[in-house]
């Protein structure tokens, strides 16, 4: 015999015999590589026909062997490939038929189960059944895959897509029908999932995807809140026994703000010294650890904001009952703190659990004008010049303290705190089905804005000292070496310059302060706090609130910069002024509007620069512009680096 047919591996070749030498022999391939193998890989030799004829002549032959007659021809116990061609032939089968039915069976693995070199065994029946079941299967989903993408390339959308739409942007199981029809379609569209679905009318907006997209990878069951309640009414029912301060309290927020978890009062004292409050609404008295509102808060861990619109992390009936909001009588956590002759230093503070009156909630967008440093400067003690506003001598009180208590915290940190920083409120007005944004600047170092930033830090370092001085765990905040931590005990926080810090006066906002207020009014209270030293449950909450937090910010400002370039869309803006943050990164001075400058000169931070608005696409949120020139001297309201910022840790 000159030629052979052998098993390489799991595929078969045929060659011309050179030599054999016991277990081994050499073998020229039809290509003219030379091989060695092993004689027990051999499954046939042949004189005729030439080797490189063998398969191209089997393989012709196998396609008119009917694979399921084979099934039932073959015996139902192991067999080799030569007994059944001899079979299923009816004569002894030539090199071409025996080649042709290995072939067959090798290529019918459904069928028969490869038992060894040129052995087979047919599968049972029910096994089969089963597994052509499967394979029809496999053909009408790859059908229906086909179809839904043909459709998408087309311009229709499938319902089965539209469905699952947000699922496929933001957590795709990649195994799914949807998707392998998405991909073709994608392939065949070359176009983005974001774009190709939005195209086929997914979404109805730009906006509208990357809100889905986040609420499919954060809240999978929707925004709303189901079956859900206010706090129980014996818990209700309970809060008016809380003692009556004698004190009257005024928030200060900005006018879209609904959860007002803050407010302060000025109480004058009998010799002529005052009395400032820092009042925060008292959810954990009324939402116990482990209930069901806890779980829910807890399972989102913060309100998520959004230009006109928000995600509240607590109901509305239970923000209803302990919001700080005018003309009722609240349950609040009060600190109280008790000044100098001169107002400008702490000298006692206590705590207590209470209820105030709230008589005010001031709107600082509307009164920054009219409440500014000038009208605030005064002599306070004296009571010179009155402001014409009902809270006017209260505030006055409050701003030198607050000038007083930001000195001394910048004598801690060694330098002057940044407040030449911009901020920007978002505003949308909606009119005949049509919206429109309002992009207002404001600077951060107006009176109203400091006085309650500083009250706030006021109240969560010492609120952070009770604890500290107890002994109980709570969720501080540090920061050392310009990096910002979070954990059980209680560091130095040298951004802000205070001996310890941790956050506590947005309760009805985020669970960290809700955690904090309940181990504050159980040490209040005498009682044990719901967490222990080293308690699993309290670093576990930690965990999942810092990347809860960090992924709602995320979010935040993702949709800030939609909005801005919508607004730019709006404005029909072409050319503009930007301010230069560090290398080619600016921000437009109107907005807070982030971009690069590719090829622009090297331009100091704070300098002011023209630059040509190109293109702008509210889908991937990108903008391109080109430099056009240097604009005016450097800005005092440049950006500042985040590291830089002491004031990303207020809760105003």
């Amino acid at each position: 015999m000159k030629h052979l047919l052998f098993d390489d591996n799991g595929e078969f070749r045929a060659g011309s015999i050179l030599s054999e030498a016991g277990a081994s022999l050499q073998v020229e391939l039809a290509s003219g590589k030379r091989v060695k193998i092993k004689s027990a890989h051999v499954l046939l030799r042949f004189d005729v026909p030439a080797a490189d004829t063998l398969l191209p002549a089997a393989r012709s032959l196998a396609e008119e062997i009917d694979t399921a007659f084979l099934w039932e021809c073959a015996p139902q116990q192991e067999f080799a490939f030569d007994e059944l061609a001899r079979d299923y032939f009816g004569h002894a089968p030539g090199p071409v038929e025996a080649t042709a039915l290995l072939l067959k069976l090798h290529g019918a693995p459904v069928h028969f189960h490869r038992k060894g070199r040129g052995r087979f065994r047919p599968a049972p029946p029910e096994t089969l059944a089963a597994a052509l079941a499967a394979i029809e299967r496999r053909r009408q989903q790859e059908e229906a895959i086909g179809a839904q993408a043909m459709a998408m390339a087309a311009g229709q959308l499938p319902p089965g897509i539209a469905a699952q739409a947000a699922q496929l942007l933001a957590r795709p199981d990649k195994s799914s029908l949807a998707w392998k029809a998405l991909e073709q379609a994608l392939a065949l569209t070359r176009q983005t999932p974001e774009r190709l679905l939005l195209a086929l009318g997914a979404f109805e907006s730009p906006r509208a995807l990357h809100i889905a997209r986040f609420a499919a990878e954060y809240f999978p069951h929707g925004f709303g809140f189901h079956l859900c309640s206010g706090p129980p009414d014996d818990v209700v029912a309970r809060l008016p026994a809380l003692p009556l301060a004698e004190a009257e309290a005024f928030s200060i927020d900005d006018s879209t703000t609904t959860e007002i978890d803050d407010c302060l009062s000025v109480q004058a004292l009998a010799d002529g010294r005052w009395r400032v409050g820092v009042h925060i609404a008292a959810p954990g008295l009324g939402i116990a650890p482990g209930n069901g509102l806890d779980a829910l808060a807890r399972e989102r861990m913060s309100t998520i904001y959004m230009p006109g619109d928000k995600v509240t992390m607590l109901p509305g009936a239970v923000i209803e009952a302990f919001s700080l909001d005018a003309g009722r009588q609240a349950p609040v956590l009060s600190l109280y703190v008790d000044l100098d002759a001169h107002g400008e230093r702490v000298v006692s503070r206590h705590t207590r659990a209470e209820r105030i009156r709230i008589v005010d909630n001031l709107r600082h967008d509307l009164l920054d004008g009219a409440l500014g440093e000038e009208a605030l400067d005064e002599e306070v003690l004296a009571g010179d010049a009155p402001i014409d506003h009902p809270r006017g001598a209260a505030l006055r009180v409050l701003w030198r303290l607050t000038l007083a208590l930001s000195a001394q915290r910048e004598r801690v940190r060694g330098k002057p705190e940044p407040r030449a920083r911009a901020d920007f409120n978002f505003y949308l007005e909606r009119a005949n089905g049509d919206e429109r944004v309002r992009i207002v600047q404001r600077r951060r170092d107006a009176p109203l804005d400091r006085i309650v930033a500083e009250m706030m830090i006021l109240a969560n370092s010492e609120w952070a000292l009770m604890l500290a001085d107890h002994g109980v765990p709570a969720v501080y905040r540090s920061q050392q070496a310009g990096r910002v931590k979070t954990g059980t005990h209680p560091l130095p926080h040298q951004g802000l310059g205070v001996a310890q810090y941790m956050w506590s006066t947005s309760p009805l906002r985020r669970y960290a302060d809700l955690v904090n207020q309940r181990q504050l009014l159980a040490v209040l209270a005498g009682e044990k706090p719901p967490f222990g030293q080293n308690d699993a449950g309290l670093f576990s909450i930690i965990s999942a609130f810092e990347a809860r937090h960090a992924a709602y910010l995320d979010f935040q400002h993702r949709m800030e910069r939609y909005w801005c370039l919508r607004w730019v869309g709006q404005e029909g803006l072409g050319r503009a002024e930007a301010v230069a943050v560090r290398d080619d990164l600016v921000r437009l001075a109107a907005a807070p509007l982030y971009f690069r400058l590719p090829g622009a000169p090297a331009i100091a931070p704070g300098r002011r620069v023209v630059v040509d608005l190109l293109a702008t696409d509210e889908i991937d949120l990108s903008i391109e512009a080109r430099f056009v020139e240097l604009g005016a001297a450097p800005d005092t309201g440049e950006p500042l680096d985040d590291g830089e910022d002491a004031l990303v840790e207020q809760t105003a």
